[in-house]
């Protein structure tokens, strides 16, 4: 993947937006939002659920920073973000299998409606951050 790709005032702003919208989520993971959080944490997971919460905030703040700060290898962090995000995917499902009330999300329609929103997510973050761009001109060289 390209050491540098370059991207559009638009994709900027969006990883901008995005970035702040990092930053703002993994505060709620350390503060006011902590409860809401756990409610997501698959049953499955080994750690203790506020540990988990916890430890995805820092991750989560990390990431936005990354996000708004670093200009290097934008496109493998917009992949890592995409894995990242579609790692907390099974969170969401855990809401909406065992019906948890968190987030505003009190219905079973309003559950299923977010489950669509991680793969906006996953998009938003290949596309601001040009992971699309380096991952097409990657195939390109290959074929």
């Amino acid at each position: 993947m390209q050491h540098h790709t370059k991207t559009t005032t638009l994709q900027d702003l969006a990883r901008v937006t995005l970035g702040t919208f990092m930053l703002t989520a993994g505060t709620g993971h350390l503060t006011f939002a902590r409860r809401e959080f756990q409610a997501q944490v698959p049953d499955f997971v080994p750690l203790d659920k506020d540990t988990t919460v916890l430890a995805s905030g820092v991750v989560e703040i990390g990431l936005g920073l990354a996000l708004l700060l670093w200009k290097r290898e934008r496109a493998a962090l917009g992949l890592g973000l995409g894995a990242f995000y579609a790692a907390v995917f099974p969170g969401n499902v855990h809401q909406y299998t065992h019906q948890i009330d968190a987030f505003g999300l009190d219905t079973d329609e309003k559950r299923l409606g977010r489950l669509f929103l991680q793969p906006v997510l996953i998009a938003w973050a290949l596309w601001s951050t040009g992971a699309l761009k380096a991952l097409r001109q990657s195939r390109q060289k290959l074929a």
